[in-house]
C-alpha cells in the first residue's frame, strides 16, 4: 500500500525537513502499511510492491521503545544478520523464501478473563509477514493485528512494519520491534522457546475499526495491568485470513 500525494506538502507545513529526508526510498517495501487515514495521505494500491511514505519509524530502537520500559531502552541492540536469520527461520517455521507468513491466535476463555478482570481484550490475532526485496536483497517484516474488546462490539485492527531487535537484559531474547506509522505506537513480538506461541508486548498502539477503515478518529489500545503482554498460539495461516484485504495476498496466504 503506497501512501503518497501530500507528503512533501505536509513536511513543508510542519517545517520538519528531517522527517522528509528520513522517509524511505522506493525500495523499502514492507508488506503492509498502517491505517489509511491516520496520516492524512492518499492511499494508492500497487500490486507486488508496498511503500510507506509519511512519518516512517526508520530506526529499530525508535520503533521498539514504545513496547519497552524506559529503563530498558539502553539494553536494546540491533540483531546481527545471523541472529535475524535464525529468528526468521523460527518465526516462519523454515527459511522464509520470497514470501512467508506466520499466524498466531487466542480467544480468551471465561476462566482466564475471570482471573484477569482488568483485561480489555477478549480475542486477538497476529499475522507476521515477510517479503524479500530483490533490489536491496533484504527481508522486510511486517505485522497485522486484529482483536476484539471484552465489553465492546466490533472488530479492531492495527498494522505496520518491523525490524529486528535484541533485549540483552532479558537473556538475549530476540524480538521483532514493530511500529505503526505517524507515531502510532509499537509492539514487540517474541517467540516462546518451543516456537509454538508468540509473546506480544505493547505499550500503546493505534487501532481502527474494521468496518470503518477510513475513519480519522484517533483510537489506541493502551496497555493496562492485564493488557501489556499477550501469549498467542501458532495456528494455520488460514486462521488469519480475515486480517488480509488484498486479493492476491489473500490467495498467497491460503496457499501457504
Amino acid at each position: 500500500m503506497i501512501k503518497t500525494g501530500t507528503l512533501r506538502e505536509a513536511a513543508r507545513k510542519a517545517g520538519d525537513q528531517e522527517r522528509l529526508n528520513a522517509t524511505r526510498s522506493a525500495r523499502d517495501k514492507p508488506p503492509v502499511s498502517s491505517h489509511p487515514a491516520s496520516c492524512g495521505l492518499t492511499t494508492v494500491h500497487t500490486p507486488g510492491a508496498i511503500m510507506k511514505l509519511g512519518l516512517v519509524l526508520p530506526l529499530v530502537l525508535a520503533t521498539f521503545i514504545g513496547a519497552a520500559r524506559a529503563d530498558e531502552a539502553d539494553n536494546i541492540r540491533e540483531a546481527t544478520k545471523a541472529e535475524a536469520d535464525s529468528f526468521n527461520a523460527r518465526m516462519y517455521a523454515g527459511t522464509p523464501g520470497n514470501k512467508a507468513y506466520a499466524c498466531f491466535v487466542r480467544r480468551y476463555d471465561a476462566g482466564h478473563l475471570a482471573r484477569h478482570p482488568k483485561q480489555k481484550v477478549a480475542s486477538m490475532k497476529l499475522l507476521v509477514s515477510a517479503e524479500f526485496d530483490t533490489e536491496d536483497k533484504q527481508l522486510h517484516n511486517s505485522f497485522r493485528l486484529g482483536f476484539g474488546y471484552r465489553q465492546r462490539s466490533g472488530d479492531f485492527a492495527s498494522g505496520g512494519s518491523c525490524n529486528h531487535a535484541v533485549f540483552a537484559k532479558d537473556g538475549n531474547e530476540i524480538r521483532l520491534g514493530c511500529g505503526v506509522d505517524c507515531e502510532g505506537g509499537s509492539i514487540g513480538v517474541a517467540l516462546a522457546k518451543d516456537d509454538k506461541s508468540a509473546i506480544v508486548r505493547l505499550g500503546r498502539v493505534r487501532v481502527w475499526r474494521n468496518d470503518k477503515p477510513d475513519s480519522e478518529d484517533e483510537e489506541s489500545l493502551v496497555a493496562g495491568s492485564d493488557d501489556g503482554i499477550f501469549r498467542l498460539d501458532r495456528a494455520d495461516t488460514s486462521a488469519c485470513a480475515s486480517l488480509v484485504t488484498d486479493r492476491k495476498e489473500l490467495a498467497a496466504l491460503r496457499h501457504k
